[in-house]
């Protein structure tokens, strides 16, 4: 694929998530749990310009994916999305001027076909979505598949999330560390169940089903800053795929063709996938 859709990952992890999805014509903001402030300057760290943004998508309604939405959309003049359980589920939510989706909807946004799909997280609606660029011809010129804060992949996501050339999928915990980690039984218990969000294994088990020739990049979102880490994600994800570490410290990974990388985003180091 020619790479026209690109990301910039701003945040991601438990104190806040966002995402810019930068498209031929414009872009979109994914989620936004960081201040307005925050996310301009990191905005402006990866010269990402959020003038050119033309829309903002939720995913669901946690404090983590919302908290600086208000003030951001005092600021902003474009259409707000979420499904309808997410908008009623927060007051917070419900007094801002959303227009709604339903988890199988499609869009256009940004010069994009942007695909919703349901995930499987313990708030009222969530969702996941798939970017794609079309051709004069019908056909897919690039796609970039999104999808955190899940249990399990449901089936939607998989078939939305297959043979994208950039893939953001959720690694967000070692099953071992969070185990004998120091969360309590209940929090370990809600993570690891089917409406909690996916391992590091979990995540490398779909690998093989959801990577073609078409896939140059894999990210591990929304890594636990106390039960993952990235180099422990990293070696995870590789091993799915055959890729062998990149540099010293197996943060990032390639395989040996260099046709597919692998690394992982982060909760305070911004960076973008071109």
């Amino acid at each position: 694929m020619t790479p026209q859709i690109h990301l910039h990952v701003l945040a991601s992890g438990s104190k806040g998530n966002a995402a810019v999805i930068e498209g031929p014509a414009g872009s979109v903001l994914v989620d936004d749990g960081i201040t307005r402030r925050a996310l301009l300057a990191r905005a402006r760290e990866l010269g990402v310009n959020v003038d050119n943004i033309r829309a903002i998508l939720l995913t669901h309604e946690h404090t983590d994916h919302i908290a600086g939405l208000p003030v951001f959309a005092n600021h902003f003049g474009g259409p707000l999305y979420a499904t309808a359980g997410t908008v009623a589920a927060r007051e917070r939510l419900s007094q801002l001027p959303f227009e709604v989706i339903s988890r199988m909807d499609s869009l256009e946004l940004g010069g994009m076909l942007v695909n919703v799909f349901p995930t499987s997280h313990d708030v009222a609606d969530p969702v996941g979505f798939r970017f794609a660029s079309i051709d004069e011809n019908g056909e897919v010129a690039d796609a970039l598949g999104y999808c955190t804060d899940t249990g399990v992949l449901t089936d939607e996501a998989g078939q939305a999330l297959t043979g994208c050339r950039v893939l953001a999928l959720e690694a967000n915990h070692d099953e071992r560390m969070l185990a004998t980690g120091p969360y309590p039984g209940y929090l370990k218990q809600r993570i690891h169940g089917r409406r909690g969000h996916l391992s590091n294994a979990q995540a490398a088990n779909a690998l093989p089903d959801l990577v073609t020739k078409e896939t140059e990049v894999i990210v591990g979102m929304h890594l636990s800053h106390e039960n993952n880490r990235p180099s422990v994600a990293v070696r995870a994800l590789a091993a799915a795929v055959g890729a062998e570490a990149a540099n010293e410290t197996f943060t990032e990974a390639r395989t040996p063709d260099g046709h597919l990388t692998v690394c992982v985003s982060a909760q305070d180091a911004p960076f973008s996938v071109w």
